[in-house]
């Protein structure tokens, strides 16, 4: 087992990390901007490295920075948590060249599920159904032009390095393809370093369903229940609940089977996510896989008492999973709503700051992951999550009306929050029947008055 351990991270996901190490008697090394030295990461960790300044490429981008802090600190191994470096091929290749153990997938697997459309291809070899679509990355507009003919109308343009939304462009015609093509290439380049792009059909009342794996390396893979991750706002996941309303239980034992056959199609190691569109008719194909922890994994934990990331750090120490496909027995209903500092009344702008004051909820069934404190200072530098309340219920109803209170309890005040909007949503009635697909929430945003109201008191 590791003795230190750095984290290349920071924020809530920081926290997780330190929290599991020091249950399991690990160390812990984290690292900073010049403008995240009060950050609540920094002063609980063992140790902490300043690694650049504020900007992102400078610090917690900039792998040199990071291996030399690693280095200096004599650690073992590095847990990038997620965003930033942990799905970066290249960081976990020098890692595995310094000899430090990267806590995630091998650097092969990232590179081959990173690139959406290589992706899509090893798939499709291993008789995963995938949205129809390009097999490979498109050079030019003419030829996302011929797919788009070819699969119809519309279509959706998305970053083959892509993620979190970034990237994606949704096409109804030949006039908004072109531009769809060069604003999501254009973005992609910005947000990736990598501009390709490929075309995809976009199914317009599908939801988006995600199956969680982990696998050590003695050839265990499991894979732990399904999150329902419809909840978006511009391809942006907002609420996530497991199990999926809809689902059933042939559906869902057949997609955790191609899930599993995905992952050892790659020789995968470490958690994953296969992430799945299940359209109205109940077809489901691959959409691509997400090689690291995700924002939502305490959605998963809390359904199986499972703690994922401590299995993470056992499985790439080597050691078995803690546990087989028959322990995994998800039990009630759990959802996860995401605060984000945002200002929905100026269309979910950033709101940085000062947190003047902040309350968190308490109550069974009730987890808060958070990194924000009374006079913390929410940088405009970084991503805009502060907060995931995760709550758990017997059944669906109960766990909406514990997440409503939950949010109603919550009070952070300074930023402007995603918090009204959550509540707003605990009491939709299309919502409470389960009925949504991944374009419900920008249509909510629009119509509901509950929700106007609420932000305006």
């Amino acid at each position: 087992m590791f003795n230190r351990i750095l984290i290349a991270n920071r924020g809530e996901i920081a926290l997780r990390i330190i929290r599991a190490c020091r249950e399991m008697g690990i160390k812990t090394v984290a690292v900073y901007s010049d403008v995240d030295e009060k950050s609540l990461h920094v002063q609980l960790a063992d140790e902490a490295i300043c690694i650049g300044p504020a900007a992102a490429q400078d610090s917690y981008l900039k792998i040199s920075n990071i291996i030399s802090a690693a280095e200096v600190a004599d650690v073992d191994a590095i847990h990038p948590g997620y965003g930033f470096l942990a799905e970066n091929s290249h960081f976990a290749q020098i890692c595995e060249s310094c000899n430090i153990a990267f806590i995630g997938p091998s650097a092969d697997s990232i590179q081959r599920m990173g690139d959406k459309s290589v992706a899509r291809e090893t798939m499709k070899k291993y008789g995963i159904p995938t949205i129809p679509g390009s097999d490979t990355v498109l050079k030019t507009q003419e030829e996302a032009l011929k797919i788009a003919k070819a699969v119809g109308y519309p279509v959706l343009i998305k970053a083959a390095a892509g993620g979190g939304g970034k990237g994606m462009r949704i096409a109804h015609n030949d006039v908004s393809l072109a531009q769809a093509f060069i604003m999501a290439s254009s973005e992609a380049e910005r947000a990736f370093g990598n501009g390709t792009v490929y075309v995809e059909k976009y199914l317009d009342d599908a939801r988006h369903v995600e199956i969680q794996i982990m696998a050590d390396h003695h050839d265990n893979v499991v894979w732990l229940g399904e999150r329902d991750c419809s909840i978006q706002r511009r391809h942006q996941k907002l609420l996530e609940e497991t199990p999926c309303p809809v689902l059933t239980s042939d559906q869902r034992r057949k997609m955790g089977k191609l899930a599993l056959r995905a992952a050892e199609a790659i020789q995968y190691r470490n958690a994953g996510t296969i992430e799945f569109l299940l359209d109205r008719n109940g077809r489901f194909y691959f959409m691509e896989m997400n090689t690291r922890i995700q924002v939502e994994h305490p959605v998963t934990e809390m359904a199986t008492d499972l703690d994922l990331v401590k299995e993470q750090i056992r499985v790439a120490s080597g050691e078995r999973l803690s546990f087989t496909q028959k322990d995994v027995n998800p039990t009630g209903h759990v959802i996860e709503w995401r605060i984000n500092a945002e200002d929905p009344l100026k269309h979910f702008s950033p709101s940085p700051g000062k947190v003047e004051w902040v309350h968190f909820p308490g109550g069974p069934g009730i987890r808060v992951d958070s990194h924000i404190y009374p006079n913390y200072e929410i940088l405009p530098f970084y991503d805009s999550l502060i907060a995931k309340v995760i709550v758990r219920g017997p059944t669906r109803a109960e766990a909406i009306n514990r997440m409503y209170g939950a949010l109603g309890e919550l009070m952070i005040e300074g930023p402007k929050t995603t918090i009204p909007v959550g509540m707003a949503l605990m009491n939709d009635a299309l919502f409470r029947r389960g009925q949504y697909n991944t374009a419900f929430l920008d249509n909510f945003l629009k119509d509901s008055a509950e929700l106007v109201a609420a932000l305006r008191r």
